[in-house]
């Protein structure tokens, strides 16, 4: 573009030096203008420059950008084919998975059914034992109830058994005091026929017939009347205490044509003598005497000698403790 611009100019001053003075001012005026032309064209020539390098740029940016965009479209292709083959792949081992299923369905039929007899019947056997285990804990529970029912039930017992065992030791303890009072009180009659003694809960003073009564007689001797008065003064200070005065006579038969008819006869008839003797004077409550005839049929002896008969015609006085309290207890 330069060369052409120069060209131009060579040949108009040449053309100036055989041309007339006007044609020569036009020629430099269109020189001029020529000029300014060229002034323009190479201004715009700088600025297509600028902008060719410009435009080189951004072919450049993006010719790699192109470049960066193919390389990631092969690397997509690329794992598109590879994502392909592997979804091929899958298919054809879910179609595989599948046919292999099926087969199993059709060949593992009874084999399932047999599972699914067994499952159900395990089901109705899992219900039966879920509904005995509830009625287990239900039976639990009301045993336990039971338990604790009858364990209160124990504790009272204890608890009224350690308080009839601390009555039964108080009465027992009375029992002996009053056996020491009782020997104490007729003490000066010992080697008379009288005894003193502690059984099956209770304190028998026994009394052979020579220290209360003659033969056949129901008046008691001077000597048993001091005794009996020595013993009722120790009963009527132990008012806890029960008396049973029982009569024993032997086995001989009584005389006939007497006013007692007989042993039966005899043997009240002492007893009740023994208990009016008591009640003087002692302010012994006649509520706690009772009076029993047991005739020959209670003897200490059995042998049908003069000796055992001696023995056997007797008179006890049993004394007895109050047990009512006792019984109470029990009934509980």
């Amino acid at each position: 573009m330069m060369k052409r611009i120069f060209y131009i100019l060579i040949g108009l001053a040449l053309l100036g030096s055989c041309v007339p003075a006007g044609e020569f001012s036009q020629l430099t005026d269109k020189s001029n203008s020529l000029q300014g032309e060229r002034d323009e064209l190479m201004a715009e020539n700088e600025q297509l420059t600028v902008e060719n390098r410009e435009m080189r740029a951004n072919i450049d940016q993006v010719a790699e950008q192109r470049k960066k965009l193919t390389e990631d479209s092969i690397r997509i292709y690329n794992r598109v084919e590879e994502l392909e083959q592997e979804i091929a792949q899958l298919e054809k081992k879910y179609t595989d998975l599948q046919a292999t299923h099926d087969a199993l369905l059709r060949g593992n039929a009874r084999e399932t059914r047999r599972l699914l007899n067994e499952l159900q019947s395990t089901q109705e056997d899992l219900t039966i034992k879920e509904r005995l285990l509830k009625e287990l804990e239900a039976n639990v529970a009301g045993q336990r109830q039971d338990v604790n029912r009858l364990q209160a039930e124990l504790e009272a017992r204890n608890a009224r058994l350690m308080e009839m065992e601390e009555m039964l030791y108080q009465k027992d303890r009375i029992l002996d005091d009053l056996r020491e009072k009782v020997a104490e009180a007729l003490m000066g009659f010992e080697g008379q026929g009288l005894t003193v003694t502690r059984k099956d809960g209770k304190v028998y003073v026994s009394m052979d017939e020579k220290l209360l009564f003659k033969s056949g007689s129901t008046v008691v001797d001077p000597n048993g009347v001091q005794a009996l008065r020595q013993l009722s003064q120790v009963l009527a200070r132990n008012p806890e205490i029960s008396i049973m005065i029982e009569g024993h006579t032997d086995n001989v038969p009584f005389r006939k044509g007497s006013s007692i008819k007989d042993n039966w006869d005899l043997s009240v008839l002492r007893a009740t003598s023994i208990v009016r003797i008591l009640l003087e004077s002692s302010g012994i409550d006649p509520t706690r005497l009772t009076v029993a005839g047991r005739g020959e049929y209670l003897p200490v002896d059995p042998a049908d000698t003069p000796e055992a008969r001696r023995k056997n015609r007797r008179t006890e006085i049993i004394l007895s403790p109050d047990l009512s309290e006792v019984f109470r207890i029990l009934e509980l």
